[in-house]
């Protein structure tokens, strides 16, 4: 536990960290729309991790040689970005990662590219905005007191009381001087159950889920992990700061 919890010097690179982080899923949203490749927008991401003096957190993984991991549509986390282009009604999940003077964070976003107003873009949209919904309140869930199986039973809980399914086998973790770190974080859990929170923890939560039965596999390429039934995949995530009331999100692009 006592390794867990972050000195405030820490807290302070890790917040430079977040901003990072932030700013460049803040800029691969943008980029993300219609006939742009995949390739694109990973060189989006990477070139504003490193103007603003980072490198990208996902390169310290081994094996692993990009900024980004890019999902679309059935797939669900750990896509490779490769030479496709976007359409529109795509589901791209972004997720991307900062590592400045030592201090990874994590995040990620899955957006509906393009608009229109047919039924089956509605149903997307729904799907992404109850992914969005429910990641704040398992947030909500990271302050001194609570334990980790708050935050997992409030994720499990929000995606399957609208009819859809947690991806069981990937989970949220610790993040600081290692990009995955103790505690894990299930997408599934109950209650009052697991790890005791304390303030100063740092924690990437993430909402994975599927419109589906949230049962996956890893495709031909070896990273890229898709839905079994062909369902949409959704990623949310932040990075937080447990606090002693409330948490802190060090990666909100929306703010950025």
């Amino acid at each position: 536990m006592k390794g867990m919890i972050r000195s405030q010097k820490e807290l302070e690179l890790m917040k430079q960290s977040g901003k990072i982080t932030a700013l460049a899923l803040k800029k691969a949203i943008e980029s993300a729309r219609p006939g742009i490749s995949l390739l694109e927008v990973e060189q989006v991401a990477e070139e504003e991790i490193k103007k603003l003096g980072a490198e990208p957190s996902f390169r310290s993984v081994p094996g692993y040689h990009w900024t980004t991991c890019l999902t679309v549509n059935d797939e669900v986390v750990h896509g490779l970005p490769r030479d496709i282009k976007l359409r529109v009604g795509d589901v791209l999940g972004i997720d991307v990662g900062a590592l400045f003077k030592g201090w990874h964070t994590d995040s990620a976003w899955s957006v509906l590219v393009g608009g229109g107003l047919d039924k089956g873009l509605a149903e997307k949209k729904r799907f992404l905005q109850v992914g969005e919904d429910v990641l704040w309140k398992a947030i909500s869930q990271a302050v001194e007191g609570k334990r980790v199986g708050d935050i997992s039973a409030t994720i499990q809980q929000g995606i399957e009381r609208q009819g859809y399914s947690v991806v069981r086998s990937y989970a949220g973790h610790g993040v600081g001087r290692y990009g995955h770190e103790e505690p894990e974080i299930p997408e599934y859990g109950s209650f009052g159950r697991g790890l005791l929170l304390k303030a100063g923890m740092t924690l990437a939560v993430e909402v994975i889920y599927a419109s589906g039965r949230g049962e996956v596999f890893e495709t031909g390429d070896g990273w890229t992990v898709a839905t079994r039934d062909r369902s949409l995949g959704g990623l949310f995530e932040m990075t937080v700061i447990v606090g002693k009331n409330k948490p802190e999100v060090l990666t909100d692009w929306r703010n950025s």
